[in-house]
């Protein structure tokens, strides 16, 4: 199941909090791959990513294992080997302190974290009373890719609303991973964040989405929170083998404890997988038929763009209009808003980090931005005022 070779750090190429990339060199080819260069010179070279906390901090020459499986596979990770451990430099033995979750449980990796309603937690006794999201907005993603363009849509209506980001296990497992988060973080576009279930590495650790949901109203005091996965996400091609068909979960779970579920339409105008033009299939099934009745759907309305806002794109994002008439049929149990786009283009153009989804930006696949933007919007505008 795994594909394991020794490597030697050549050097470290850039780093983020919590991550290091290394530039590394292969003692032993990939599978199937070339053998020593033309020149005889020495093995084949990869990235690989450690998680500082994990396995230390590696130097150039320091030996690593790695695992190498999703490069062998050719697999869309990003093209990284993932360190496994320090051999010959292992990391002095954590301190001693509170906190018993287990994360990445019974895996070779798995690490012990302090939960935030955990029993040795300074917020235990307040979260042992809490019940009640108090109407707060929770925004409910697919994607990881939609969380700037969200933001972006709340920071336009209010950029003093606080936001938490809470970041479930259907895809990446360690927060550090996100340089998305670590990026809109460093701006302060983005509060406190929370890794949920087998997810690790946030500002706080939560066991489930309930338990993370009413931390980001009763211990980060926010007024939005946002819920997706991380990188990475996974699907079959089936109609339920997604990994994004637990936000019908989410958005259940957001309204069980008084919160206000704002379902974040996946949209592209630029996919040519026929299943996510318009409405992706993901969210007209996660949504449509994994959420409980009556979750809000806000919808970008396209035609409040300007001509000039439609010259920068390519293709055309109002081409979605047709179909998305159509699969608003599916969402009819949910509440469909349909928001005004009025000045969401500059506020992502704005956007501290890259907007980027399926490898397409702002301009090749506005719709997929400017739905997350209206979501954003539409929960800015829900926020009460205490």
């Amino acid at each position: 199941m795994i594909h394991w070779r020794h490597a030697r750090v050549r050097a470290v190429q850039r780093e983020w909090p919590g991550v290091r990339e290394l530039l590394v060199d292969l003692t032993e080819p990939l599978p199937g791959g070339p053998g020593p260069l033309p020149d005889g010179s020495g093995p084949r070279q990869v990235r690989a990513v450690a998680y500082t906390e994990l396995v230390g901090v590696p130097e150039p020459g320091d030996a690593v294992l790695l695992n190498v499986s999703a490069l062998a596979r050719g697999l869309g990770t990003g093209g990284f080997a993932l360190v496994v451990a320090l051999p010959e430099a292992l990391p002095a033995d954590p301190q001693q302190g509170p906190g018993h979750l287990v994360k990445d449980r019974y895996s070779p990796l798995q690490t012990m974290v302090l939960g935030v309603d955990d029993q040795e937690s300074e917020h235990y006794a307040v979260l042992s009373e809490a019940h009640d999201l108090d109407s707060l907005p929770v925004i409910v993603a697919d994607l990881h890719s939609a969380l700037p363009a969200a933001i972006a849509g709340i920071r336009a209506a209010d950029p003093d609303l606080r936001i938490a980001y809470l970041m479930t296990d259907g895809a990446a497992l360690p927060l550090p991973f996100s340089q998305t988060v670590a990026g809109l973080q460093a701006a302060g576009w983005l509060g406190p964040t929370i890794s949920v279930g087998q997810a690790w590495g946030g500002d706080f650790e939560a066991v489930t989405v309930h338990s993370a949901l009413l931390a980001a109203r009763v211990v980060c005091r926010a007024d939005i929170a946002i819920v997706s996965q991380g990188p990475g996400n996974l699907g079959t091609g089936t109609p339920y083998g997604f990994s994004g068909m637990v936000v019908g979960d989410h958005l259940r779970a957001a309204a069980m404890l008084g919160g206000l579920p704002i379902a974040l339409a996946r949209m592209s105008n630029a996919d040519a997988r026929g299943r996510h033009f318009g409405i992706s299939h993901h969210t007209r099934t996660a949504v449509g038929r994994g959420a409980a009745p009556g979750c809000i759907i806000p919808l970008p309305d396209l035609s409040t763009l300007s001509e000039e806002e439609v010259a920068r794109c390519d293709p055309d994002p109002r081409t979605v209009a047709e179909a998305v008439g159509a699969q608003t049929a599916e969402l009819a149990a949910h509440d469909i808003r349909h928001i005004g786009l009025e000045g969401l283009f500059p506020a992502l153009e704005s956007a501290p980090v890259r907007l980027s989804t399926m490898g397409r930006g702002l301009y090749a696949d506005a719709a997929a931005f400017l739905a997350a933007a209206a979501a954003g919007r539409c929960a800015a505008q829900a926020v009460r005022r205490v």
